[in-house]
């Protein structure tokens, strides 16, 4: 059914207002930046045709890895952070250590910034030599980014666990069924699906701290770009690093804002219903 032919006519108003004021915008910006006095020499060193084309193969090998990373690092979050949270949510006194541990683990891993985990990894372990354990920069790393990672998504988590009504839990015990048996086949699907956009968030954010890994050595984009600049002295290639990181950020935050709208539409219908 078509809607009124006010509302289309509101609806026309209304994107080109929005057109109109957005190209003005862009004009203002476009003017008041082409006419600042080190306009020219800020093209030269950071928005280089000539540099962005030499640089990107450098860049996008460096981006290669970023990309490897965080495809191999986000279901161990997700599953270690599961885990965290299980943990944190046992209620029965005999699982108190285990309960503790995860407490503090969260509470540790959300309060340190993530570069010092992983500078204090990176450097750390492999300076004690310790025969059997890798002393890889990039492995120490990406084990510093899941520590981090997981802490959040443990939170995450729990949020969506507690989140379901306690009725749940009371009807699946009439049914017959155990604590464990609640919480796997009632508690957690319920739990996960609610919060599936807030985890797309966790893990645009872990693609991003994958960048951090460049402290302590490993040629990612960032440090790609850096090493570029430092030999012909031109800071084009951290935009080409840039363009590279948003051309995954911005389709992985509109799928999170798809998911969102469809969470909220369907936690509409069923209160509707």
């Amino acid at each position: 059914m078509r809607p009124p032919w006010w509302k289309r006519r509101d609806v026309r108003r209304s994107s080109l207002i929005a057109t109109v004021s957005t190209v003005v915008l862009l004009a203002v910006l476009s003017i008041g930046l082409s006419s600042s006095a080190g306009w020219e020499s800020f093209q030269g060193a950071f928005l280089s045709p000539e540099h962005f084309v030499l640089s990107f193969p450098k860049v996008w090998d460096g981006f290669m890895l970023n990309v490897i990373l965080f495809i191999i690092l986000e279901p161990i979050v997700l599953v270690v952070g599961l885990g965290l949270a299980l943990l944190r949510n046992l209620s029965s006194p005999v699982f108190f250590p285990l309960r503790a541990f995860a407490i503090g683990y969260i509470d540790l891993f959300r309060g340190l910034p993530a570069i010092l985990v992983i500078l204090m990894l990176g450097m750390g372990i492999p300076a004690l030599r310790i025969e059997g354990l890798s002393s890889s920069p990039l492995f120490w790393g990406a084990v510093g980014c899941v520590l981090t990672s997981a802490a959040y998504t443990a939170e995450t988590y729990r949020a969506g666990i507690e989140s379901i009504h306690p009725s749940q839990r009371a009807a699946a015990r009439a049914l017959g069924f155990g604590h464990g048996r609640t919480l796997w086949y009632i508690v957690l699907p319920q739990a996960v699906r609610r919060v599936v956009p807030p985890l797309m968030s966790g893990f645009i954010a872990l693609q991003k701290e994958t960048a951090l890994i460049s402290v302590i050595g490993p040629m990612e984009a960032s440090r790609a770009a850096q090493a570029y600049s430092a030999t012909t002295f031109n800071f084009t290639s951290y935009l080409v690093a840039a363009v590279l990181f948003v051309s995954i950020t911005i389709p992985l935050t509109r799928l999170t804002d798809h998911l969102l709208r469809r969470a909220q539409l369907r936690r509409g219908m069923g209160g509707a219903v």
